[in-house]
């Protein structure tokens, strides 16, 4: 009997035959990508996330971990996405071993430089990362807070979205501290919307913080931060 293997190749073919050129331009200008920008480079075929989503879900049982880099070490970006959803798929199998999920999150870490746009980082990051270090150490956090690259520094404070979904604010805190003087605007607001999910669960530990580091943060970190308070309160804030 003859069994078809499903390979990198099959889902670019896939997505090819999905592109839209129309949408492709619009999401090459929303991501930044001419000369100088923080996506520079980034080739889109202008597939909306929804449908890359059916393209993970038909092959993502089948699609071997061995042939992920493939699509994730390219230059175009819903290569590299569906590469990535797939291994969020893969990873969150009910069936999915340890030794399976260990491979991935280091797969994971042996790419970063392939995670490179905002979009990419905030689907990924909190459902392999933030997952895999629930019960482990969470050095490798405090290593990405301090690189060079802004996407590592993303998926640092990124990943904590999944610890602070399961109450645990200890990690955000000390990341956001250390991103608190960063340079970039990405950087900014994915601190400001953390401080703002710790808020929705405890806003006397966001409070503290902001009493702590306001002066200081900022203002877009600020701003995201304090998105859900009262106006008055908001108020109280910003005129400081």
């Amino acid at each position: 009997m003859f069994f078809y293997m499903i390979s990198s190749i099959t889902i670019k073919k896939e997505l090819n035959k999905l592109a839209n050129p129309k949408q492709a331009r619009v999401l090459q200008r929303f991501f930044k990508t001419k000369p100088g920008e923080y996506g520079e480079g980034d080739i889109f075929l202008g597939i909306k996330v929804p449908i890359q989503r059916q393209v993970v879900k038909k092959y993502y049982k089948d699609l071997p971990i061995g042939e992920i880099p493939k699509l994730l070490r390219t230059k175009v970006h819903e290569y590299r996405l569906t590469a990535l959803l797939i291994m969020v798929a893969k990873f969150n199998a009910k069936n999915i071993t340890k030794s399976d999920r260990k491979k991935i999150y280091n797969l994971y870490l042996k790419n970063t430089k392939y995670i490179n746009n905002w979009d990419l980082v905030d689907l990924s990051a909190p459902n392999i990362i933030g997952v895999y270090l629930l019960d482990k150490s969470r050095t490798i956090l405090y290593k990405l807070a301090k690189s060079k690259s802004l996407w590592e520094r993303r998926i640092a404070i990124l990943a904590t979205f999944t610890f602070i979904r399961d109450n645990d604010f200890k990690d955000t805190l000390k990341i956001a501290r250390i991103l608190l003087r960063d340079k970039h605007d990405l950087i900014h607001k994915a601190v400001g919307w953390m401080l703002r999910e710790i808020g929705k669960r405890d806003l006397s530990r966001e409070e503290n913080f902001l009493q702590a580091h306001y002066q200081v943060m900022p203002r877009v970190t600020l701003r995201y931060a304090i998105e859900r308070f009262k106006e008055t309160k908001r108020r109280h804030y910003m005129n400081k």
